[in-house]
């Protein structure tokens, strides 16, 4: 084997942290890219080459990780929230649980880039299948969260063993779409308690 084959060989092992802390970066700028131009559009279509640029990437290295526009967008969104809305919350009372779940959510959809994304992506799913199914996609992840904690709750017979959690589910994002979008209405705390309150009490075991 030549020394140069040599020094080849070794070269990614010599240095693999600093290569771990570019990708991440560059990982963590993309994201960051995407979702500030989603929320910057305007109903422009975003760009791969755009989300690129922004980001100080090379298209190619977007592709490494994601197939389509479409599914950076969808990890953009769900990373933000998944920043925004801390682990499900598990005091052991599904109330408590269920008011936190909604606070926490109604702060963090109306942060800054994240509400302006949110808002782009639902007023242009109305016309566009593709951000259509990407929205559909980003809420079955949240719906999933909640039906998850309101069935620990069933399960401990803080809930009617026939409550239909699905409905309960919608009943939440109901209220919170309608409000987030139309705003007529607040998304605040006392909201998340008179929700939660109202949902718990009414699908209680009579």
């Amino acid at each position: 084997m030549s020394e140069t084959d040599t020094h080849a060989e070794q070269g990614p092992s010599t240095r693999p942290h600093t290569g771990r802390r570019r990708n991440e970066a560059a990982h963590r700028a993309i994201l960051d890219a995407a979702l500030r131009l989603l929320a910057d559009s305007d109903g422009t279509p975003v760009t791969i080459d755009a989300i690129a640029r922004t980001a100080g990437v090379g298209k190619q290295t977007v592709y490494r990780w994601w197939p389509s526009k479409g599914a950076v967008l969808l990890d953009a969104l769900t990373d933000r929230a998944d920043q925004d809305v801390s682990d499900q919350p598990d005091t052991g009372a599904l109330r408590t649980d269920l008011r936190a779940f909604i606070e926490t959510t109604f702060d963090a959809a109306q942060r800054g880039t994240t509400a302006s994304a949110l808002r782009t992506v639902a007023r242009e799913a109305a016309r566009d299948p593709h951000l259509a199914e990407l929205m559909r996609t980003f809420t079955a992840t949240r719906r999933t969260a909640l039906h998850e904690l309101l069935a620990r709750g069933r399960e401990r017979g803080e809930l009617a063993g026939d409550a239909d959690l699905d409905l309960i589910v919608d009943q939440v994002y109901g209220v919170f779409w309608y409000r987030f979008l139309l705003g007529h209405g607040p998304l605040d705390a006392a909201v998340a308690e008179r929700l939660a309150a109202t949902l718990t009490e009414g699908n209680r075991v009579s």
